[in-house]
């Protein structure tokens, strides 16, 4: 894969052995460390998100009990070296769509570890290119539909306001806590566009109904982890409590997957704290389990 630079292996996500590894580009799953922090407003750190996930998956099992086998044989996993990333916000989106763009060149399936949730604008660029209709499916403690924040048209705060300036793209908030007075007005008039299931009423979710109208379009998963309950999650800028836990989130992503073809994913907002490794090592887990669900054989 010219133009793509890749860690060995050992160094990569989850680890591997080289005899245990597909070659550079040779598997289905490629995952893009971007440890973008341009916008951050509060509890900053997303920059170091991307190393703490890759080191933590080292720990990770390989054997998943769903699939009652080590998914990661499926559909093989390469690890890109992080980019030096440029400080200018635009040109930094740039990039990762450069990157993403590449990936998808090659028929491979990108996992962006983030970094602020900004980098979400530029990564699903090459996707809405390829596809008429694209579903993003967004776990989140935040709408992150302000127009701008803080003077920043592209602040992680814009994140899903810019997702939405692609056409092609309609979105799935799930674990939404947090809206501003701003937002509303943009929420009501794309209704059709925007389906919300708010955190207060987990209860009455169906997910399934909601997916199932949106006619099997292509599905885009971007994952903050804020969604997670601040309990489970105080690694992250603004952790926020009455959020989602594991289990829960997975179950989700199971829908997720079961719903329509999964076709690329980021997962954002990791601030890893100093000694609290279990953060770290579940985002390492939810990334395996995403690559697993969109792509390893049942």
């Amino acid at each position: 894969m010219s133009g793509l630079k890749f860690l060995a292996p050992r160094r990569g996500f989850l680890g591997l052995d080289e005899k245990e590894s597909f070659g550079a580009g040779e598997g289905r799953a490629v995952l893009i460390p971007f440890g973008l922090e341009a916008s951050v407003s509060y509890g900053r750190g997303t920059r170091m998100g991307p190393e703490a996930i890759i080191a933590a998956s080292h720990q990770v099992e390989l054997f998943d009990e769903e699939f009652w086998s080590e998914p990661y044989r499926d559909f093989g996993v390469a690890t890109l070296a992080e980019p030096e990333i440029s400080g200018d916000l635009e040109t930094a989106l740039a990039q990762i769509e450069g990157l993403v763009e590449e990936c998808l060149a090659r028929e491979k399936f990108p996992l962006v570890l983030g970094g602020e949730h900004s980098i979400t604008a530029g990564a699903i660029r090459p996707f809405a290119k390829r596809h008429k209709s694209l579903t993003v499916v967004q776990f989140d403690a935040h709408a992150d539909l302000r127009d701008e924040y803080e003077g920043r048209k592209y602040s992680h705060a814009a994140a899903m306001r810019r997702v939405l300036d692609q056409p092609e793209c309609t979105l799935i908030s799930i674990g939404i806590r947090n809206i501003s007075a701003a937002e509303i007005p943009f929420l009501e008039a794309n209704g059709g566009r925007i389906s919300v299931l708010w955190a207060k009423d987990r209860e009455r979710w169906d997910l399934e109904k909601v997916l199932a109208a949106r006619g099997g379009a292509p599905i885009y998963v971007t994952f903050d982890v804020d969604v997670f309950d601040s309990s489970l999650m105080p690694a992250t800028g603004t952790p926020e409590p009455g959020g989602l836990f594991f289990a829960e989130a997975i179950a989700l992503l199971r829908e997720v997957a079961k719903a329509g073809s999964i076709v690329g994913a980021d997962i954002v907002e990791l601030s890893p704290l100093k000694g609290l490794h279990a953060c770290d090592f579940l985002t390492a887990k939810l990334a395996y389990k995403i690559l697993s669900l969109a792509l390893a054989a049942r």
